[in-house]
């Protein structure tokens, strides 16, 4: 059966000088491809509802990023000011120190404040590239057990990050699959191959800033 790549791909720009115009240039591409949506930072929000608001594409914004390492009361708001601008999904990063010192309360306290303020779904960003594989179960265990909706691999924004791994898909969609939860490789997807393999992992979803040359790959 063939795979539907559109379907799969969250079209992102969250460089921190993207412009107006490679924004534009995002949301036609979107609109060109039919992607599942776009992924921008929370001062586009509301600009990116705007001019895709007569399409199918939704709209993701990031909450807490890259870091992760703002308060819960802080990402709760910005979680707020995201859904008030229009956002249809929100992706947070997690508490990786608080995931680190094992303070594992904190890291689902984090993630659930969050979920409870939102009416649509949410993915956790658990930074694969920071953890070793038996903290990868862990941190997607502790995602499940928070309520989110999703379970994602990366930021991207890792300097020596390798981003979505075949290995990391397939532990995290072990965990996530059995409980209703689903799974978003990110990070380092460039490619028509990577795309299908991390799909046949488990992916459910592809964040990718790569999403037309993907698609027009032979």
């Amino acid at each position: 059966m063939k795979v539907q790549l559109e379907n799969y791909i969250e079209h992102t720009l969250l460089k921190s000088d993207a412009t107006k115009e490679e924004l534009l240039q995002l949301f036609s591409d979107a609109m060109k491809y039919n992607f599942h949506c776009v992924c921008v930072n929370p001062v586009n929000v509301k600009f990116a509802q705007e001019n895709l608001k007569l399409s199918d594409v939704n709209v993701c914004c990031v909450i807490g990023f890259p870091l992760g390492a703002t308060p819960t009361e802080v990402k709760v708001y910005e979680a707020a000011i995201a859904l008030r601008d229009g956002a249809d999904e929100l992706d947070m990063v997690m508490n990786l120190g608080a995931f680190k010192d094992k303070d594992y309360n904190e890291v689902k306290k984090d993630i659930s404040s969050v979920k409870s303020i939102s009416t649509v779904p949410v993915k956790v960003i658990i930074e694969t590239d920071l953890l070793s594989p038996e903290e990868v179960k862990i941190a997607t265990q502790l995602v499940v057990d928070s309520g989110a909706d999703f379970v994602k691999t990366s930021t991207g924004f890792l300097k020596n990050g390798v981003g979505a791994k075949v290995e990391d898909i397939k532990a995290m969609a072990e965990i996530a699959h059995a409980n209703g939860v689903m799974v978003k490789a990110s990070g380092g997807i460039k490619t028509k191959a990577q795309a299908l393999a991390l799909i046949e992992a488990g992916a459910d979803r592809l964040g990718t800033s790569s999403g037309v040359a993907i698609i027009n790959e032979n």
